[in-house]
């Protein structure tokens, strides 16, 4: 904590000059006796600072000096005031000290670095979370960042299916993937990320544990991440479609599978487009294909064929075959 009181002080006097001991202590929420303690500690130390007595007098830095980022560039100076998510760290409680953090770096950059550093947080905004997606409720976020912090076990309750189970988990580390948090930590020995929406309650215990010697949490998460996408459960399905829906197919099975789809050479009579696609999660292969309505059909596998006709019978039912041949004959007449 007094390292970065020190360097706070010293930031202080160099964007606003001469100041008393009284004010600095104001602005830093400590004694004036600890004031005139750092002043003496940074004198030491080779800073050239000095204080002035008498009703004008006060602490201030010789005329010229400067602290610097040493070796800083413009492209690390605009890269760092990128990084900041205000988003994500007023979830993380850190929104003040993310703002406060960014202040006295742009009060320590040269003025041509601190130019060119303003004009990038003028012109760059980065939203984590995707469209029409509302935020996801985490009350417990707070809780597991103060766990991550202080490496304290915690016992959670935990939605898993249709079911609560508790845990005792060491975590050790947050994630913001795709606008969802994300706690990875060890259990029972064994790494596993929980989804931080869906701790039900959180409790943080009074043990504390060692975290993994040179655990990676950057590395691990990309490692993880990567084995999922492998692990997950595919389908192969054939489809035909009209060609003015192509452009939606990526919103149906995700971008990947889209981008993979192999074109059959295949003649069909009214022009679609004949498609051979690896999509992830087979159980939900036939919603899928009903998002793209009418202008797709499957081919195979004959399983999905049937799930989609079930499901459009379904349909049928539930709005009755009157309304949709109304519903149909009406957007006829519109076309």
């Amino acid at each position: 904590m007094r390292a970065s009181r020190l360097v706070s002080l010293l930031l202080l006097l160099q964007t606003r000059g001469q100041m008393t001991a009284a004010a600095l202590a104001r602005e830093l929420e400590v004694s004036v006796r600890s004031i005139h303690r750092d002043v003496e500690a940074l004198s030491e130390a080779g800073v050239p600072i000095y204080a002035e007595r008498g009703p004008h007098g006060g602490i201030r830095l010789v005329d010229g000096y400067r602290t610097r980022l040493t070796g800083m560039t413009p492209d690390e100076a605009e890269a760092l005031f990128l990084s900041g998510l205000p988003g994500p760290a007023a979830e993380l409680g850190l929104g003040t000290v993310v703002t406060a953090a960014r202040l006295k770096v742009l009060a320590a950059l040269p003025p041509e670095l601190r130019a060119r550093a303003s004009r990038l947080v003028e012109r760059f905004h980065l939203d984590a979370a995707g469209w029409f997606q509302v935020g996801e409720e985490t009350p417990h976020l707070a809780t597991m960042a103060d766990a991550v912090w202080e490496a304290r076990r915690v016992s959670i309750d935990y939605g898993r299916m249709d079911q609560i189970v508790t845990r005792e988990i060491e975590p050790l580390g947050l994630v913001l993937k795709a606008g969802v948090w994300y706690v990875v930590a060890l259990t029972d020995g064994q790494f596993r990320t929980y989804r931080v929406a869906r701790i039900r309650g959180a409790e943080a215990l009074d043990e504390r544990f060692e975290r993994p010697h040179g655990f990676d949490l950057a590395a691990y998460w990309a490692e993880s991440s990567a084995a999922y996408e492998r692990e997950a459960p595919r389908s192969e399905v054939t489809i035909r479609i009209r060609p003015e829906r192509m452009g939606w197919l990526s919103d149906a099975v995700g971008r990947r599978a889209a981008d993979q789809a192999e074109r059959l050479d295949v003649f069909d009579p009214e022009g679609w487009v004949h498609l051979r696609l690896r999509v992830e999660w087979p159980d939900e292969v036939a919603h899928a294909m009903l998002r793209l309505g009418s202008g797709v059909e499957v081919l195979e596998p004959q399983a999905v064929r049937e799930q989609v006709t079930a499901t459009a019978r379904r349909i049928l039912a539930r709005y009755g075959e009157a309304a949709v041949e109304e519903a149909t004959a009406a957007l006829a007449g519109r076309g």
